[in-house]
């Protein structure tokens, strides 16, 4: 079981995992092993050390680069998580379709909801590290095309959770 949802799922692959925050809680809850994706090199130096703490060393396996690079090296999982991850990349078809495919059974992922005031924090946000010279963006896709990607990817929503700012889905595919 994952969370409070009946979930079985022997493998994850984290995708933008940072500090491992989420494989660490899916470990916990009965997940046997984790792939952990992540560009930024301090966070997997990070969540290397708190894998080490937690004991999880031998069910962890990182890889440290840009996930769609990296993709055609990386097994299928029965679980593949996106958290707020899809924010983070301009071309949201490759990302979600790529990541779609190495599911075997469930997807998740969290990200902003198409709302105006989402919108305006996230340009302000998008300015602001522009005028400090930080080329990171942030990006606020429309929601029904996650959807319409998920459907095309074989992926059925089977929980969704909607607050102010953030949804976040897990969907099962249907085999």
């Amino acid at each position: 079981m994952v969370g409070d949802c009946q979930v079985q799922a022997e493998t994850l692959l984290d995708i933008g995992a940072g500090v491992g925050v989420l494989h660490h809680e899916l470990l916990a809850r009965g997940v046997g092993t984790a792939m952990h994706v992540e560009a930024s090199r301090a966070f997997v130096e990070a969540a290397q050390d708190e894998t080490e703490r937690r004991g999880q060393g031998d069910r962890v396996t990182f890889l440290h680069g840009d996930f769609l690079a990296l993709a055609p090296t990386i097994p299928a999982a029965d679980l593949v998580t996106l958290d707020r991850v899809l924010c983070c990349y301009h071309e949201l078809d490759p990302l979600l379709l790529t990541s779609a495919a190495l599911s075997r059974r469930y997807w998740a992922a969290t990200f902003p909801r198409n709302r105006w005031y989402v919108h305006l924090y996230t340009r302000w946000e998008n300015h602001r590290r522009g005028r400090n010279g930080d080329a990171f963006r942030t990006f606020v896709h429309p929601v029904t095309r996650i959807y319409q990607l998920l459907a095309q990817a074989g992926l059925r929503p089977l929980r969704v959770s909607r607050r102010p700012v953030w949804e976040t889905v897990l969907c099962i595919r249907d085999n």
